[in-house]
C-alpha cells in the first residue's frame, strides 16, 4: 500500500455493529484527519469512504446483527493517511465481483460503496475470507509540499 513509512500519529476505535456507529466512525476519523492541513473536500471524501466501509461491515459482514465488532484504525505518516476497517463477519467470497460498481448481495442496496471508496481514496485494498471477516485498507495522500 502506498504511504507506508514511519507513523507520526495513530488511533483505533472498536464498536458494536450498530448502524448508529457509522456516524461515530465517520466523525472520529475526520477529526483525526483534520489534525493536518486538509481541504474540506478531502475531509468529506474521507468521511464518505469511512462511512461506506463501516456500513459494509455492519450490513454485509454482520448481516445487520448488532453483536459483531467493527474495528477502525487510522495512521498518519508524512505522506498521508491510512484507514483500516475490519470485521470478523461472514466475509466476501469473490472480492473482485463485490468491487464491481452496482454489485450488491442486497437488492435494496445500490452497490456503490467500493466504487466510492476507490474514487475518493488514492489506494484501496480489500482482503476477505469467508466466515472469517473482511479488511478494507484505504490510503489518502497528502497533497502539496506542506511540512506535516
Amino acid at each position: 500500500m502506498a504511504g507506508e513509512m514511519q507513523i507520526q500519529n495513530s488511533m483505533a476505535l472498536e464498536f458494536l455493529s450498530l448502524p448508529e456507529n457509522v456516524g461515530l466512525a465517520r466523525v472520529a476519523v475526520a477529526t483525526f484527519a483534520a489534525q493536518v492541513d486538509m481541504t474540506l473536500n478531502e475531509l468529506e471524501e474521507i468521511k464518505v469512504a469511512v462511512s461506506e466501509a463501516v456500513s459494509n461491515a455492519i450490513i454485509h459482514g454482520y448481516r445487520g446483527e448488532a453483536n459483531g465488532t467493527v474495528r477502525v484504525a487510522a495512521e498518519r505518516t508524512i505522506t498521508g493517511l491510512t484507514i483500516t476497517v475490519e470485521d470478523q463477519g461472514c466475509g466476501i467470497a469473490d472480492v473482485a465481483l463485490a468491487m464491481q460498481p452496482a454489485y450488491s448481495t442486497d437488492p435494496e442496496r445500490m452497490g456503490l460503496g467500493f466504487a466510492f471508496m476507490q474514487s475518493f481514496m488514492d489506494d484501496l485494498e480489500v482482503t476477505s475470507e469467508v466466515d472469517r471477516g473482511t479488511r478494507v485498507k484505504m490510503f489518502k495522500a497528502f497533497k502539496g509540499d506542506t511540512e506535516r
